[in-house]
C-alpha cells in the first residue's frame, strides 16, 4: 500500500534536494540523507511558487522538476544516476537504526486506531483533499482551517503524495510518521556538525530520540515545520565551510515559513541568537549567516506578501482583520491581548515533576517532560558549559553560549503561564522546540559522566550502557507507551457509536461520492469524497436540509453522489441554522429519505444511517 508514493516521496525530496546542493562534493550516507532534509524545505517553497504563478500544484511538475535535480548532479559528475554506498560508519548505523525504531514506533501508533486522533488532522484531511483535486491554494469559500491564511506548505506536500495514493488517511498517517523520524537523522547531522564531535552528537541523537517532550505522530503542520528547522540548522552551521549554503538555508527557512505561521517567530528568536552568540565570540558579524536567514524569510513573501497586499487593496479575509487589529491598538498591546500567558489549548502551569518525570500518560499533540535521567545529565551538562565559558577564551564561548541562551528562551516560553508573563506564545507548543537544546545540553553531560566513570576505571562502553539504560528506562519506555497508546478521536463526535457508523466508510473504495449535510471532515478523512468547495454543492447545502426525497436524489446523482449520511452530528452541526427545530427536520428527513423508495439503507445503526442512492 502506498508503494508508489513512498518512492515518490524519495524522488521528490533527493532530488530537489540535489537540485540545491549540486555544489556537494563529499560523499557519504550524510550528503545523501541530508539531501533528502533540504528537498524537503524546498519541495514547499516549490509548491508555493507555483500556485503563485498559476500553476497547477500537480506531482508529474514536482516529480519534473526533481528528475531535473538528479540529470544535472548526473552530467555534472559525468557519471549514471546510480550510485554505492559504501557499508555505513558506526555514526550513520546508529543514526539509521534510531530512525528505523522511531519510525516504527511513530508508524505501530498512528495505525493503532482506524481513525484520526484529536481534532487537526480532520482539518487537514479537508485541504488536503481540495489541494489534491483542484491543484491550487486558494480557498474559495474560506472553508479550510490550514489554507489561505495559513501557509498551505504541510497540506500542500500532502496533497502531492495524496494524487498517487488514494487512501487518504493511510497517506497522512504513514507520511507525518516519516516526516517526524526524519527529524532524528537531521538533529543527528546537524549535531555532528555543530559539536564537529561524533562522540557528543551520537549522545545527543539518542536523547534526543528518547526525549518524551518532542514530537508525537500527531498528524498536524508543527511536525514539518520544526522538522525543516532541524534541517535549517544543519545548512547555517555549515555556511561557514562554503557559502554556497546560504542558499539551501533559505530554502529551508522558507519552507518553514510557508508551512505554520507561529513557529517562524520563536524560531527567528532562535537564529538571531546563533547569529549574536557566534558574531560576539568571533568579534565578526556573520553576514553571510544573517543573509542566509534574512533570505528565508524573505521568501514567505511570496505567500504572506499577497496577503499583505489583500488588505491594502481593501479585501476583508481572516488575514487582514489580524493586520488591521495590531496596527490600530499597537503591536505590544495586540499581542498582549490575543496571547495572554494561557495561550494555546493545552497550556497550563507546569511543576517540577512535569518536568523531572517521563509519564506514560501524557499530551497527545506536545508531549511534556523529560524523564530523570535526561534531567539529570542536563544538569550536568549546564554546569560543565557554565565551567567552559568561564575557563575558555571568547572564541570558544559560541557554541555553549548558543545553547544555555536556546534553553533559556524555550525554558521561559514553556512557562509562560508558570511564570505569569505579560504575554504567552502558545507556551505547550514551546516543548518540542525546548527539545533541541536540552538534547544538546545534555549530551555533553552524558559525554563528561561517561569520561568521569571510566576515570574510576569503569570501561568506557560499561559506563555507556549504564546511561543508555537509565535513559531509555526513565525517557524511552515512557515515550512508546504514550505513542503506541489508542488516542481519542476528538471532541466533535456526539457518541463512539457515530464513530463506528462513520468507519463504515473505510469499507467503501476510496473516494466514493457521500454527501453529508453537515461538515464534510468525517467524510473526506475516512477515504470517501465530497465536494464541498463546488459552488453548487456549497450552495446547496445551505437548505439541503429543507429539500424532500424526490427532489435530492436526483440533484444528488446529477452531482455524482453515490451515498448520502446522516448522523448526530448533522443535528449539531445544523443547529446554528434551524435551531430548536433541527431534530424534528433531520428525524422528518430520514423518514422521507426512508420512505421515498430512492435511497437503500446501507448501514444503519442508533447514531447513524447511511443510505446508497437507488
Amino acid at each position: 500500500m502506498g508503494v508508489l508514493s513512498i518512492l515518490l516521496f524519495c524522488a521528490y525530496t533527493y532530488g530537489l534536494g540535489t537540485l540545491c546542493t549540486l555544489f556537494w562534493k563529499e560523499e557519504g550516507y550524510e550528503k545523501h540523507l541530508m539531501r533528502v532534509g533540504v528537498g524537503l524545505g524546498a519541495w514547499v517553497v516549490l509548491l508555493v511558487l507555483l500556485d503563485f504563478f498559476g500553476l497547477p500544484v500537480d506531482w508529474r511538475i514536482v516529480l519534473a522538476v526533481s528528475l531535473l535535480g538528479c540529470a544535472l548532479a548526473a552530467y555534472r559528475a559525468r557519471a549514471s544516476l546510480s550510485f554505492k554506498l559504501r557499508a555505513p560508519s558506526v555514526f550513520a548505523a546508529v543514526v539509521l537504526v534510531l530512525f528505523g525504531l522511531t519510525l516504527f514506533m511513530y508508524a505501530e501508533g498512528a495505525f493503532a486506531y482506524p481513525y484520526f486522533e484529536d481534532d487537526d488532522p480532520w482539518g487537514h484531511a479537508t485541504g488536503i483533499k481540495y489541494i489534491s483535486v483542484e491543484k491550487n491554494f486558494n480557498d474559495p469559500h474560506k472553508q479550510f482551517g490550514y489554507i489561505d491564511p495559513y501557509p498551505p506548505g504541510y497540506d500542500g506536500v500532502f496533497a502531492i503524495l495524496h494524487q498517487t495514493s488514494p487512501e487518504l488517511m493511510w497517506t497522512m498517517k504513514f507520511f507525518n510518521a516519516l516526516i517526524c523520524a526524519l527529524g532524528v537523522v537531521f538533529f543527528a547531522f546537524f549535531a555532528k556538525r555543530f559539536f564537529k564531535d561524533t562522540s557528543k552528537a551520537l549522545a545527543a541523537t539518542a536523547i534526543f530520540a528518547v526525549i518524551p517532550s518532542y514530537l508525537s505522530h500527531f498528524i498536524w503542520a508543527h511536525s514539518l515545520a520544526i522538522t525543516l528547522f532541524l534541517v535549517a540548522l544543519y545548512c547555517l552551521v555549515r555556511i561557514s565551510e562554503d557559502k554556497r549554503w546560504i542558499a539551501p538555508t533559505a530554502f529551508a527557512i522558507g519552507g518553514i515559513c510557508l508551512t505554520q505561521p507561529s513557529k517562524p517567530l520563536k524560531y527567528a528568536v532562535m537564529l538571531f541568537i546563533f547569529l549574536a552568540a557566534y558574531s560576539w565570540s568571533r568579534k565578526k558579524l556573520r553576514w553571510e549567516e544573517a543573509g542566509a536567514v534574512f533570505g528565508g524569510y524573505a521568501l514567505s513573501l511570496l505567500w504572506w506578501g499577497t496577503r499583505v497586499m489583500s488588505m491594502l487593496a481593501g479585501l476583508k479575509t481572516p488575514a487582514d482583520k489580524v493586520l488591521v487589529s495590531a496596527s490600530q491598538t499597537g503591536l505590544w498591546a495586540w499581542l498582549q491581548r490575543v496571547f495572554p500567558p494561557g495561550t494555546g489549548t493545552g497550556t497550563r502551569a507546569y511543576t517540577v515533576s512535569d518536568f523531572f518525570v517521563a509519564k506514560g500518560q501524557n499530551m497527545i499533540n506536545n508531549p511534556v517532560g523529560w524523564g530523570i535521567g535526561i534531567s539529570l545529565l542536563l544538569a550536568v551538562g549546564i554546569l560543565v558549559f557554565i565551567h567552559k565559558i568561564r575557563k575558555s577564551p571568547r572564541e570558544e564561548h559560541a557554541l555553549p553560549l548558543t545553547l544555555l541562551l536556546w534553553f533559556v528562551f524555550a525554558f521561559i516560553g514553556v512557562n509562560a503561564l508558570t511564570f505569569s508573563l505579560p504575554v504567552g506564545f502558545h507556551a505547550f507548543r514551546f516543548w518540542m522546540t525546548l527539545a533541541i537544546p536540552v538534547s544538546l545540553i545534555a549530551a555533553e553531560g552524558f559525554v563528561f559522566v561517561a569520561r568521569f566513570l571510566s576515570r574510576l576505571k569503569i570501561p568506557m562502553a560499561v559506563s555507556i550502557s549504564l546511561l543508555v539504560v537509565l535513559l531509555f528506562f526513565t525517557s524511552g519506555l515512557q515515550k512508546y507507551q504514550v505513542n503506541t497508546a489508542a488516542w481519542g478521536p476528538g471532541a466533535s463526535w456526539t457518541s463512539g457509536e457515530e464513530l463506528q457508523g462513520y468507519l463504515s466508510l473505510l469499507s467503501l473504495p476510496p473516494n466514493t461520492p457521500v454527501f453529508t449535510y453537515g461538515d464534510s471532515e468525517p467524510v473526506i478523512g475516512l477515504n470517501a469524497y465530497d465536494c464541498m468547495w463546488c459552488d453548487e454543492v456549497f450552495e446547496f447545502k445551505k437548505q439541503a436540509l429543507l429539500v424532500n426525497a424526490t427532489a435530492l436524489q436526483p440533484w444528488l446523482k446529477e452531482q455524482g453522489y453515490q451515498y448520502l449520511v446522516v448522523s448526530g452530528r448533522t443535528i449539531m452541526e445544523l443547529a446554528p441554522t434551524y435551531g430548536n427545530r433541527t431534530s424534528v427536520l433531520v428525524n422528518t428527513r430520514l423518514q422521507d429519505l426512508s420512505n421515498s423508495g430512492l435511497f437503500e439503507l446501507a448501514y444503519q445503526n442508533n447514531a447513524l444511517v447511511l443510505f446508497k442512492l437507488a
